[in-house]
């Protein structure tokens, strides 16, 4: 297990971390703006069909197809000019209604007409690596149901957000609640600049368990500022006529660090398995938790202790004035 033997200062170092924690948002926050300008979605990343709209293919194969050859398939795609399609394998149990039919490939793509000549390549493409595959139902998602997901999407989160908000305020006090939630925000942001930087260089696209991801990592978070600051409060009921609060958030963070790291890397060496060895449709996801472990772990040793204790002495200063 990891540990520390030296203690680290949180206070003493507080414009290292405010600094470190700019570095880190400042060039996805300009990615963003970015994105936000030029995309015609006006979305601080690059969405993909979940939010945009989008055609999914089903076509039957009469024999058993298995996951070893969709990277041909989305390789031939992309070159048919399908970038970032979503291919799906379903095994089922031939009967009298789906004939001899014992796999269904389901592919879904950008916004397509049945009849276009994308269309006809894809159809092409599947048929040529599946013998016997036919096109048994073509589906479409507009524009305006996308934009409806998004939104729903976006208030999911904000109540998400809120919810916390409440909890650490009632749990602890306000302003814990507030630096717990401005560390989430410098998680959320973190990861969002990240993708919106991977999507205008690798043209990588943001679906709905993007979404998921994001909720994960706020969990994940949460939890570990919780911790940190349920052993301020407690320092601070036995030490507070013995330490300076400074002293205590220090102390706190010692106390907890090790643990807040081995539990971190526990979940990142099994994300990194995922990432390594899973499927390319999952990949995306798991980067995304990925990188919101690691700025988790940090944002909660770090950075939202900072914040209690600059709003902790702004509150003593002002009494002094007073």
């Amino acid at each position: 297990m990891f540990k520390f033997n030296k203690a680290i200062h949180v206070v003493k170092y507080r414009v290292l971390w405010m600094c470190l924690s700019a570095l880190l948002l400042l060039p996805g926050i300009g990615a963003m703006i970015y994105s936000m300008v030029t995309y015609p979605t006006h979305t601080p990343v690059k969405v993909g069909i979940d939010y945009t709209g989008g055609t999914i293919l089903q076509y039957g194969v009469p024999e058993a197809v298995n996951n070893s050859s969709l990277a041909q398939t989305r390789e031939d795609l992309t070159k048919a000019g399908a970038e970032n399609s979503y291919i799906q394998i379903l095994n089922v149990t031939p009967t009298e209604e789906n004939g001899n039919i014992k796999s269904i490939v389901s592919i879904r793509t950008k916004f397509i007409d049945e009849g276009s000549e994308l269309a006809s390549d894809i159809t092409n493409i599947v048929k040529e690596q599946y013998k016997g595959a036919e096109l048994i139902q073509v589906s479409s998602v507009g524009p305006t149901l996308g934009k409806e997901l998004f939104r729903m999407s976006l208030i999911a989160l904000l109540l998400a957000i809120l919810g916390m908000v409440v909890y650490i305020s009632f749990r602890f006090k306000f302003e814990y609640g507030v630096a717990a939630i401005l560390g989430l925000v410098h998680d959320v942001l973190f990861v969002l600049g990240v993708f919106s930087l991977l999507g205008i260089f690798c043209n990588v696209q943001v679906d709905g368990l993007f979404l998921t991801a994001i909720l994960t990592v706020i969990g994940f978070s949460i939890n570990d500022t919780i911790v940190t600051f349920d052993r301020i409060r407690e320092n601070q009921r036995y030490y507070g006529k013995k330490m300076t609060y400074g002293e205590i958030v220090d102390a706190s963070v010692n106390q907890t660090i090790a643990r807040s790291i081995n539990t971190s890397l526990t979940t990142f060496i099994t994300l990194a398995a995922l990432y390594f060895l899973g499927g390319v449709t999952t990949r995306d996801f798991v980067l995304a938790m990925m990188l919101g472990v690691v700025v988790g772990t940090y944002s909660s040793i770090f950075f939202c202790s900072m914040l209690v204790d600059f709003w902790e002495e702004k509150k003593s200063a002002a009494k002094a004035a007073a």
